[in-house]
């Protein structure tokens, strides 16, 4: 693999990994074992049967989670520990094994996990605020949006790297600039959702009357008999 080979790979190892990790390994391995593409040597234990066979059982099981409305939001949220570094493991071993330095490896690593982490948070936050639909049919869209783009995208990412890297620079300037507008609007759903448990109406007290007026009428509302 050359430079640009090599740096699609890492990079596009580490965004397929955190919008779906089960399939980014399942197609990583089914690609090099099936000899459509030469894996470098620190990605070619994703080849061997067993570790095919997790990622495809895997692979199903995340595939129902991350359709159904409340728990693909547990899901994610369990995965944060598991794709952000999954992601930075993968962009390692794209570069391990070709005789780059130790220090490269490290950067490789770093890069990925930042990579994981971006697409992971984007899918997140949206997927929150997907669920504030009730109707299910844009759950399942923007699943199965997520899980066409993986395999798209590592297969881009390994026939047409050049292409891929521009895809990837579109994606990231994306992510800049929809973060802080999916942040806001999380803000504001965390919001209304204190205010609805908590109980509180927004009504203000009644205008023009005095303290004991207030807590006179308070105290009425509340089913008591206040003493004259």
């Amino acid at each position: 693999m050359d430079t640009v080979e090599t740096l699609a790979l890492t990079l596009g190892a580490g965004w397929a990994a955190g919008l779906n990790l089960y399939a980014a390994v399942f197609m990583l391995g089914y690609m090099g074992a099936t000899g459509n593409v030469d894996l470098p040597p620190g990605l070619e234990i994703l080849s061997d049967p067993m570790v095919m066979t997790a990622a495809g059982i895997m692979y199903c099981v995340e595939f129902f989670a991350d359709k159904t409305p409340g728990v693909d939001t547990g899901w994610d949220a369990i995965h944060t520990f598991i794709r952000i570094p999954a992601g930075a493991m993968l962009a390692a071993g794209a570069v391990s094994g070709l005789g780059v330095s130790e220090a490269a490896e490290f950067a490789a690593f770093l890069v990925g996990g930042t990579m994981a982490a971006s697409s992971h948070l984007t899918k997140t936050g949206s997927r929150i605020l997907i669920n504030t639909s009730p109707e299910p049919v844009t759950n399942w869209t923007a699943s199965v949006a997520e899980d066409v783009a993986v395999i798209g995208g590592l297969w881009a990412a390994l026939h047409y790297p050049i292409a891929f890297l521009v895809l990837l620079g579109v994606f990231l300037l994306l992510v800049i600039w929809l973060l802080p507008k999916i942040w806001r609007a999380l803000k504001r759903l965390l919001h209304r959702i204190r205010t609805f448990f908590s109980g509180r109406k927004n009504a203000s007290p009644p205008a023009g009357g005095s303290r004991k007026d207030i807590l006179k009428s308070l105290y009425h509302d509340a089913g008591g008999k206040p003493k004259e």
